[in-house]
C-alpha cells in the first residue's frame, strides 16, 4: 500500500487521548511532591500488552528507566504506568534506585498484576530522593473509577509545560478500526535522542512484538528525535508503546498487507505529539518547522535539519522576527554533511531568500510579517540528492532565560 493512500485511512479523533484505544484507563491525583498541582499519573490497561521502549541517550540514566527496561526486557509487556512529576530521581544512587523499585511494586500490587508487568516514569529536579511517603499514599488513591477525569493524566505528568499534550487517531485494518492514542511531556532541555520528555502510546492493534519495538524506534527517529528546544539531553527521557490486541485484529507485523496503516497511525501520533512539545518550549512564542531536501541521504538530511533548528543565532532572528538568512545558511554549513554551497536554496515560507548559494532580492517587509506568525517553516534544499527530512524547535526568548534562571527556586 502507498504511503499516501496509507495517510488518506488516518483519522484523528476529536479530543482523543490515552484511554481513546479499548481497554486502557488512565487518571492523576495530587499526591504533594508539587504545591498544588497534580504530580503523579497512571495508565492501565485491562489485559496485558505488547510493550516497547526508547529511553535517552544520556549516560546519566535516571532509576526509573532502568527499571522500566527491565520489565520489559522480562516479557516484553506492560500493564500498568505510574509516573510522577516534580522529582526526577536522577543522580540519586542506589537509594534513588531502591526507591523506583519500591513505586514498581507498589503499582504492581495495587492492579494486582504481575512484578515485571508495571513501569515507572519520573521527571522534574535532578538529585534529590523522592519523599516515598508521599508516593506511598498516591498509588494507594489510585482509583480506576475517576479514571475518565478529563486530562487528569495529561496535567500530572507536566513540569514547566503550559499545557497539556494528547492526541488520538484511527485506522481501519482488517475490517477492525484500531485505535492509536498518546500524551507526552515536554518543554525544557528538549533536544531528544531524547531529552526530558515523555511519551506514552496505547494502542488497541495486535501486534508482534519485534515488529512493534522497530516500528517504534523507526518513527521516535523521524519524530522526537527531530525536536529541540534548547539543545540539551535530559536524564529522563522515555517513549512507550502498548499494544494489548482488543480490537481483535489480525496479527500485525512488516508480512501483514496493511502493515503500512499501521505504520502511518502510529508515526502520526509520534508527530503530532513531536510538534506540540516542540510548540510548548520553554518561553516559547513560535513553532519552527524545518523541511531539508536535495541531500545525500535521509541521515544527512536530519542531521542538517537538527543542526539548523538548533541554532541560537536562528532561533533568536526567529524571535525578532528578523529575515537573517545567513544564519541559517551558516548552520547548514557546519552540519559536517557532504554538499556544494552553490546548491543551497533557503526560503522562508513562499519568500525565497537564497537560490543556488546566492540572496535574491525579497520585500523585507513581507518576510518579517511572515516570522511573526505563530508558525514559521524554513524549506532548505541542499543538493540533487533524495534524502529529506523535517525538524520541528522553537524560537528563543528572553522568557526562555527566566524559567530556566529560577527552576530551582
Amino acid at each position: 500500500m502507498s504511503h499516501l493512500m496509507a495517510l488518506n485511512k488516518i483519522k484523528i479523533i476529536e479530543d482523543g487521548d490515552v484511554t481513546s484505544p479499548k481497554g486502557f484507563l488512565a487518571g492523576g491525583l495530587h499526591c504533594g511532591l508539587r504545591k498544588k498541582k497534580y504530580d503523579l499519573g497512571w495508565l492501565y490497561s485491562v489485559k496485558p500488552a505488547t510493550a516497547a521502549g526508547v529511553y535517552t541517550t544520556n549516560l546519566f540514566q535516571a532509576a526509573p528507566l532502568k527499571v522500566t527496561q527491565e520489565s520489559i526486557a522480562k516479557g516484553h509487556s506492560l500493564q500498568a504506568v505510574v509516573v510522577n512529576s516534580g522529582i526526577a530521581n536522577a543522580c540519586t544512587g542506589e537509594e534513588g534506585l531502591a526507591n523506583a523499585y519500591e513505586m514498581r511494586q507498589l503499582l504492581a500490587d495495587k492492579f494486582d498484576i504481575p512484578l515485571h508487568e508495571a513501569a515507572v516514569a519520573s521527571t522534574g529536579l535532578i538529585g534529590e530522593q523522592l519523599p516515598m511517603k508521599k508516593i506511598r499514599s498516591g498509588i494507594d488513591q489510585i482509583n480506576q473509577q475517576e479514571s475518565k477525569q478529563t486530562n487528569a493524566f495529561e496535567t500530572a505528568i507536566l513540569t514547566t509545560d503550559t499545557k497539556e499534550k494528547k492526541v488520538a487517531v484511527s485506522v481501519e485494518i482488517d475490517g477492525k478500526t484500531v485505535t492509536i492514542g498518546g500524551a507526552a511531556k515536554g518543554s525544557g532541555m528538549i533536544n531528544p535522542n531524547m531529552a526530558t520528555m515523555l511519551a506514552f502510546i496505547t494502542t488497541d492493534a495486535n501486534v508482534e512484538t519485534e515488529s512493534l519495538d522497530q516500528a517504534l524506534k523507526q518513527h521516535t527517529k523521524q519524530s522526537f528525535n527531530m525536536i529541540t528546544v534548547d539543545g540539551d539531553t535530559s536524564t529522563n527521557d522515555m517513549v512507550l508503546v502498548l499494544a494489548n490486541g482488543m480490537a481483535d485484529n489480525q496479527l500485525l507485523n512488516y508480512d501483514h498487507p496493511e502493515w503500512q496503516i499501521f505504520l502511518e497511525g502510529l508515526y502520526k501520533v509520534c508527530e503530532i505529539l513531536a510538534k506540540e512539545i516542540a510548540r510548548d518550549g520553554e518561553g516559547a512564542s513560535k513553532l519552527v518547522e524545518v523541511h531539508v531536501a536535495g541531500a545525500t541521504t535521509n541521515e544527512a538530511a536530519q542531521v542538517i535539519g537538527k543542526k539548523i533548528i538548533a541554532s541560537n543565532l536562528v532561533k533568536t532572528a526567529i524571535h525578532g522576527s528578523d529575515p537573517n538568512w545567513g544564519r541559517i545558511v551558516t548552520a547548514i554549513g557546519y552540519s559536517g554533511q557532504i554538499l556544494n554551497p552553490d546548491d543551497v536554496c533557503v526560503s522562508l515560507g513562499e519568500i525565497d531568500v537564497v537560490t543556488n548559494g546566492m540572496p535574491v532580492l525579497f520585500n523585507e517587509q513581507q518576510a518579517k510579517d511572515y516570522l511573526a506568525k505563530d508558525t514559521v517553516t524554513i524549506y532548505t534544499k541542499v543538493g540533487h540528492g533524495l534524502g529529506e527530512a523535517t525538524a520541528w524547535g522553537c524560537d528563543l526568548s528572553y522568557e526562555y532565560v527566566r524559567i530556566n534562571a529560577s527552576y530551582r527556586t
